[in-house]
C-alpha cells in the first residue's frame, strides 16, 4: 500500500492506494477514528459494483449503514440531489457521531462531502473514489460543491475529508470515456508542475491505457504527491492552489455552456488546456513545440480536442461567473514551457479572443 500524508495541522488526513483495498474500509476508518452510524452515499452505476463489499466491511467493523443513492451525472449535481441528502440523512438518524462515505467518483465525492460539510454544521467524512478523475483530483484536498445553473460548483465550501481510500481495482470497471476524462487532470499535473512526470506520460501511455498495475499506481500517487504538497501550502486557494485550475476556465465555461452532460468534466478541461497552451503560446510563455506535445499526448489519450459551439453570451456568462473572477478580471493560468506555470490578468471577452473560441 501507498500511504501519503496530507499535513493540514488538524485537518490532516492520509490518502492509502492500493489494490483491493475496498474490503478493509471499515478497519480503515476505525484506524481514523470513525464509527457508528454511517450514510454510504454512491449512485446506482457504481452501488451495482462496489456497495455491497463496501457495506459489508463497514458494517464488519461496527458501523449501522444507511445507503443513499443519487442520480449518476453532473447535471444531477446540483441542489435538489442535495436537499434529497439532507432528507435521506434525518430520516436515517445520523447525527454529530455519525460519519459520510463517498463512493463513486467527483460528482458524488463532491455533493457528499458539501453534505457533510453543511449538514449539523459538519460531520466528518471519507472519500472512497472509484474514477481516475477524482482519484487523482477532486476526492484530495477539500473542495467540495455542487453546480449551479450559472456557473460549476459556484456553491460549495473547504471541507477537508478524514480519509481518501482508493483501490486501483475499481478503473477496471471504470467505462472508458471516463478513464480517458480522468486522464486530462493527469496530464494536467505534468504540464504545470513536473516535466520528468509529463515525460513518463508520453513514454507509459501504453501501458496506462492497458490499466497496467503498477503504473497506474505511480501515476495516482504522484498526482496526489503534487496536489497534497500545493494543498498544504494553500488549503483555500488563497494564491497557489489556483494553479491547479490550468484549463479549467476554459473548461468550466464550456462544460457550464453546453449545459452540463454533454461533455463529462475531464473531456471540458483537455480543450480547456489545449486553449490555454494556445494564449500562453500568445505569451511567449511556451513554444510551439511545446503547445504541440500537449495536444498529442492528449490525443494519444484518446480525448478530442474539438469545442463544441456555444453561444458567445453563454460562455461569456460562464466566465464572468469564474470563481477566478476579480472586478471583471480573470487570474488565468498559463504553462510556462512544460512543468511550469505563469498567472496573466484577462477579461472574459479577451480570453475567448486569445483562445480563439469566439467564433
Amino acid at each position: 500500500m501507498n500511504a501519503l500524508s496530507v499535513s493540514l495541522g488538524e485537518n490532516s488526513y492520509e490518502i492509502l492506494i492500493d489494490s483491493g483495498s475496498l474490503s478493509a474500509l471499515g478497519t480503515r476508518c476505525a484506524e481514523a477514528g470513525l464509527c457508528g452510524s454511517v450514510a454510504l452515499v454512491t449512485n446506482p452505476t457504481v452501488a451495482a459494483l462496489y456497495v455491497q463489499v463496501v457495506q459489508d466491511s463497514l458494517e464488519a467493523a461496527g458501523n449501522a449503514v444507511s445507503l443513499i443513492e443519487i442520480p449518476d451525472g453532473e447535471e444531477y449535481k446540483n441542489s435538489t440531489t442535495l436537499n434529497n441528502v439532507y432528507d435521506a440523512l434525518i430520516e436515517g438518524g445520523i447525527d454529530r457521531t455519525s460519519f459520510i462515505v463517498a463512493l463513486g467518483g467527483g460528482v458524488v465525492g463532491d455533493l457528499a462531502g458539501f453534505a457533510a460539510a453543511t449538514y449539523l454544521r459538519g460531520i466528518p467524512f471519507v472519500q472512497v473514489p472509484t474514477t481516475l478523475l477524482a482519484q487523482v483530483d477532486s476526492s484530495v484536498g477539500g473542495k467540495t460543491a455542487i453546480d449551479h445553473p450559472r456557473g460549476k460548483n459556484l456553491i460549495g465550501a473547504f471541507y477537508q475529508p478524514k480519509l481518501v481510500l482508493i483501490d486501483v481495482e475499481t478503473l477496471k470497471t471504470l467505462p472508458e470515456r471516463e478513464f480517458r476524462a480522468g486522464l486530462a487532470e493527469v496530464v494536467k499535473y505534468g504540464v504545470v508542475f513536473d516535466e520528468s512526470f509529463f515525460e513518463f506520460l508520453e513514454q507509459s501511455a501504453g501501458s496506462i491505457l492497458e490499466l497496467e498495475p503498477s503504473a497506474l499506481q505511480h501515476v495516482i500517487l504522484r498526482c496526489c504527491q503534487l496536489k497534497a504538497g500545493v494543498v498544504e501550502q494553500d488549503e483555500k486557494e488563497s494564491g497557489l492552489r489556483a494553479i491547479l485550475n490550468y484549463g479549467h476556465t476554459l473548461g468550466h465555461a464550456i462544460e457550464t455552456g453546453s449545459g452540463y452532460g454533454d461533455l463529462v468534466h475531464g473531456e471540458a478541461v483537455a480543450i480547456g488546456m489545449v486553449l490555454a497552451a494556445r494564449i500562453s503560446l500568445a505569451h511567449g510563455h511556451c513554444t510551439a513545440e511545446d503547445a504541440a506535445r500537449i495536444e498529442k499526448l492528449l490525443t494519444t489519450f484518446g480525448l478530442s480536442l474539438t469545442p463544441p459551439t456555444i453561444e458567445r453570451s453563454r460562455l461569456l456568462a460562464a466566465l464572468v461567473t469564474d470563481k477566478k473572477s476579480r472586478g471583471g478580471s480573470i487570474s488565468f493560468i498559463c504553462n510556462r514551457g512544460i512543468g511550469g506555470f505563469v498567472v496573466e490578468k484577462h477579461s472574459a471577452e479577451q480570453l475567448l479572443t486569445l483562445s480563439g473560441l469566439e467564433v
